[in-house]
């Protein structure tokens, strides 16, 4: 049901490339489904831990609205209703429906934690977000590499529009947001050229150890247009590439 609903997003979006979204998560054992834009058409929408937006050609979100709320888990977002239920120490397995060859850029994942009240009623100007993995270039790739293979975005189409995102091991017990974003590069060497494709899926982590985030900030505050990582050429030929928005935690 979810592919037909999404290929029916796909095909009356006139005019408008394919991008990408989570259609599913897999942890524990169990397969979630993210928010499928196709949901619009079912009434009720199902309830599921991948948050609401409102991205019906399953586009992007442009530079200009890097410092609105926009950015923070996508265009007119609300929380998802559901938890994935994981261990700390575990994989999440993000399975996206399809994504570009030609869309080049950094996989970042950010993680902040919900209020007592849980991650289904937060306020997402309220979530502080730290940077906890990214991925860009390949180690292989050298100023020779053909430019769509020097990306670890290669691997993420080749393995089927697969990431799998590690839960820090010894943090600790409770509700969170995942905020995952892919930023697509290929008009970058424009500025206001980079698309980020912000994806916020609630966790419900379990085990663990005392560890607490903190230190985090709002994704409104961490890119601008200007940013060496979203004003860049991505055919030049790169052998190291500078991630925009906060340094990695811890």
């Amino acid at each position: 049901m979810l592919l037909t609903l999404a290929a029916a997003v796909l095909l009356t979006a006139k005019g408008v490339a394919a991008h990408g979204f989570v259609q599913y998560i897999d942890a524990g054992g169990s397969r979630y489904r993210g928010y499928d834009p196709g949901f619009r058409f079912q009434s009720p929408a199902p309830s599921v831990p991948g948050w609401y937006a409102d991205n019906p050609d399953i586009g992007f979100v442009p530079p200009q609205s890097f410092q609105n709320a926009d950015i923070i888990c996508h265009k007119s977002s609300t929380p998802g209703q559901d938890y994935v239920n994981v261990r700390a120490g575990d994989n999440i397995t993000l399975q996206w429906y399809t994504w570009p060859e030609s869309h080049v850029g950094p996989i970042i994942d950010y993680l902040a934690p919900c209020p007592a009240s849980g991650c289904t009623t937060v306020k997402k100007e309220e979530l502080k977000f730290v940077k906890v993995a990214q991925q860009a270039l390949k180690p292989s790739a050298t100023a020779g590499t053909d430019w769509l293979k020097a990306w670890i975005i290669d691997d993420f189409i080749q393995g089927g529009f697969k990431w799998t995102f590690k839960v820090p091991s010894d943090l600790k017990a409770g509700k969170y947001v995942l905020r995952h974003e892919i930023l697509a590069l290929h008009s970058a060497w424009d500025v206001n050229g980079a698309q980020a494709y912000p994806q916020c899926i609630n966790l419900n982590v379990s085990g663990g150890g005392n560890t607490e985030i903190t230190g985090g900030s709002s994704p409104t505050t961490f890119y601008t247009a200007k940013d060496a990582g979203m004003n860049i050429n991505v055919y030049n030929g790169l052998t190291q590439y500078p991630f925009p928005g906060p340094a990695l935690w811890r």
